[in-house]
């Protein structure tokens, strides 16, 4: 993936995200998962289904474990992937992880209003490749406004 796909393709995560619905306890978050060649995999994004769907969980969720595209794919996350959780037994980060995903592009790393999150270091611990585009990053806290206000 070039410079310019990256951008695009998270620039979509961010377009995603504002279908979440509103939450004043959790942020609002895209995730798009993109093959080698380009192909949208998979699409998520945080309370899809359900109030505690997180955007990078729903859109591996959608995804066969077995599916040979994973491996060379990139998943575009408008925040960092979560390393705490308390709604689910697995956090987005080690989902990633486990999906054999290699690649990571993500706008703006999480802002420690409920957690002190460690996702950045975490996928880089576990020799993923870790991209982050702050240039996007005011793009993220806008969708996320009237949560950052009450923080």
């Amino acid at each position: 993936m070039t410079d310019h796909d990256d951008l695009y393709w998270l620039r979509e995560a961010i377009e995603l995200s504002r279908s979440c619905p509103p939450s004043a306890t959790a942020f609002s978050v895209g995730a798009i998962i993109v093959g080698a060649n380009g192909e949208v995999i998979s699409t998520g994004y945080s309370r899809e289904g359900d109030p505690h769907d997180h955007a990078e969980e729903i859109a591996i969720s959608k995804v066969p474990a077995d599916d040979p595209r994973l491996g060379a794919a990139t998943i575009y996350s408008t925040l960092e992937p979560c390393s705490k959780r308390a709604s689910r037994p697995r956090t987005c980060t080690e989902l990633i992880i486990s999906a054999g995903i290699g690649r990571v592009v993500l706008a703006w790393r999480e802002p420690a209003i409920f957690v002190d999150c460690e996702g950045v270091e975490l996928l880089q611990a576990a020799g993923l490749e870790v991209v982050e585009l702050p240039e996007l990053a005011d793009e993220v806290k806008e969708v996320n406004a009237p949560l950052l206000k009450n923080s």
